[in-house]
This record gives C-alpha cells, sequence and structure tokens, in this order.
C-alpha cells in the first residue's frame, strides 16, 4: 500500500480524495451508500448564518457535459446544524468541514465564531465564490480588496484551518489566491462553478428560475485544470483542485498540475461511488509509475 496521506495547514488528511460541498449533503446522504470515513474529508453543505429557502423551482438543470445549479443555498441556518445535524455527525472517522458563506462581512464573522466553537470541526471553507445567490457569495471573491476584506476579518476570529474557495468568473485568478493568502488563508480550493445558463427554445424561457445559475460537470474540467495549475504556481499555501473530476485520470490531472488534494462534485450525483473508485484508481496509478507516497507527483508538478 503507497501513503496516500496529506497536509493542509496543520490538518492530515488520510488521501486527497475528498467530497465536494453541495455534493454530498451534511455526510448522511453518502452514508447510506458506504462507510464514508474512507474518504479524505467531507465539505459539508453550504451553510449560512440564519435558515434559507434557496431560490424559487427550476433550480436545476442538464446540459451538455455538466449541468446547472441554482440552488442558491438552501439550509436550515447554523443553529439547526449546530443543535441537530452536528451531534448525528461528529463521531464520523473523517475530517468534516463546513462550508461557510455570508451575505456580509459581519455574517462571515458571527458563523464562523460559532463553527470555531465545534470540536470536531477541524476546519471552514470559506465560499467567496458562490454565483447563484444574489447578494453576497461571488461578490466577496471577484475583487482582491472585497476577498481581502472578508479573509481578514474572519481569520481574526478562526484559529483552525482556513480554506477559502474561489470563483473563476474574474479577470486574474491567481491574482485573488494571492491576495486570500496575503490575509492569512491555509490554502485554496478551486474552481466553483462558471456562470452559465440555458433555455428552452420551444417553450422559449430559460431553464432555471434565476435565469442563470452555476455549471459544473466535465465541460468545466479543462478550464479549471488550467485555474489549478496557474494558482499552484502562484501561492505557497496548498491547491484543492475541484472542477469536472469524474474518474482517476481527472483526479491525477489535478495533482499533477499542483493540486494537493481534490474533491469530487457532479459525479457524485452519477456514481456516489466515485470518491472511492478514485481512491483505489489512485493507489493503482502510484503502485504502476513506482511512487511510494502519492506527495511524489504533487512534487513533480509540471514545469511549464
Amino acid at each position: 500500500m503507497v501513503d496516500l496521506k496529506v497536509k493542509i495547514g496543520n490538518l492530515e488528511f488520510k488521501n486527497p480524495v475528498m467530497a465536494a460541498s453541495g455534493t454530498c449533503g451534511f455526510a448522511e446522504e453518502l452514508a447510506d451508500f458506504y462507510d464514508v470515513s474512507e474518504l479524505g474529508a467531507i465539505f459539508l453543505k453550504g451553510t449560512t448564518l440564519r435558515n434559507r429557502a434557496g431560490n424559487d423551482y427550476p433550480r436545476m438543470a442538464e446540459t451538455p457535459s455538466g449541468m446547472l445549479n441554482a440552488v442558491g443555498l438552501q439550509n436550515k441556518g447554523a443553529d439547526y446544524f449546530i443543535e441537530t445535524i452536528y451531534p448525528r455527525i461528529k463521531d464520523i472517522d473523517t475530517h468534516l468541514i463546513v462550508n461557510v458563506n455570508g451575505s456580509t462581512i459581519d455574517e462571515y464573522i458571527e458563523l464562523t465564531e460559532k463553527i470555531n466553537e465545534l470540536g470536531k470541526i477541524p476546519a471552514i471553507e470559506l465560499n467567496i465564490s458562490c454565483p447563484n445567490v444574489k447578494e453576497g457569495g461571488m461578490a466577496f471573491g471577484i475583487s482582491c480588496p472585497s476577498a481581502e476584506a472578508v479573509v481578514r476579518e474572519v481569520r481574526k476570529v478562526y484559529d483552525k484551518t482556513l480554506i477559502v474557495k474561489l470563483s473563476p468568473n474574474v479577470t486574474d485568478i491567481a491574482e485573488i489566491a494571492r491576495a486570500v493568502e496575503g490575509q492569512g488563508a491555509d490554502s485554496v480550493s478551486l474552481v466553483n462553478t462558471f456562470l452559465g445558463m440555458a433555455i428552452d427554445s420551444e417553450k422559449r424561457t430559460p431553464l432555471l428560475s434565476t435565469i442563470t445559475g452555476g455549471l459544473s460537470g466535465p465541460a468545466i474540467k479543462p478550464i479549471a485544470l488550467r485555474m489549478v495549475w496557474q494558482v499552484a504556481r502562484a501561492v505557497k499555501i496548498p491547491v484543492i483542485g475541484i472542477g469536472g473530476i469524474m474518474n482517476t485520470q481527472d483526479a491525477i490531472e489535478f495533482m499533477l498540475a499542483g493540486a494537493t488534494a481534490i474533491q469530487v462534485g457532479t459525479a457524485i450525483f452519477k456514481d456516489p461511488f466515485t470518491p472511492l473508485k478514485i481512491i483505489q484508481g489512485i493507489q493503482e496509478y502510484l503502485n504502476r509509475h513506482g511512487f511510494d507516497s502519492v506527495s511524489g507527483i504533487i512534487i513533480n508538478k509540471l514545469q511549464m
């Protein structure tokens, strides 16, 4: 068996394969299929300070080689998570990471302070990149000053591993990554979904109630891969690669591009077992190429 352990901040992960936020609920949904403790980490569904109903239906649409979603961060709020969900999942034997969202910096701060008190949550993923909410979210992730401001204030109240999720809907994602690194981010995860839309030509109406939504799936992989490579060369902190990872080959490509770990998202909707297959596939790849640890392919990332 090869060594699959990776480190992000002060955290050690048993392997680099993680379930992306918004695709695995609060871990219990995947637990119906297999032992989720086999995953390197689970990024829990986007959480906000207060209850959010989300956007009106329809809010999901299939597209060629992908899907659009405009769920709008539907969740029951931080207190419900802390009082009802957290006690049920806290003893799962893998890292549980809360995806933190806000409409204002004060909301990010208050929510982070609440999550910081949870002993079994060793990290947060600060989401400054959501493209399907009407305020906040992506607005903080599309300029250096706003990204710096929210990360700086959250870092003041959070003493565990801080992962910042970046938006691809920017001119220079490496510049944003350097900005949040400078304000104390321990890692960056990228990319979130791309802003897109779909139209029913027969009904002559958009397929989503919000008109636009976030595009994910295989269609975005080449662009996400390029952005991960750019950011990995621009920052010293670990990069978590996301975007159209459907199989082992995709995961390996992201790690060769500089990602320390990867998140599997849309593929879980097609096959919930995809993360486990990728873990096994990475082991086989490393054995086949003579590596004794996964760090070998990350350290020897492409030099172009």
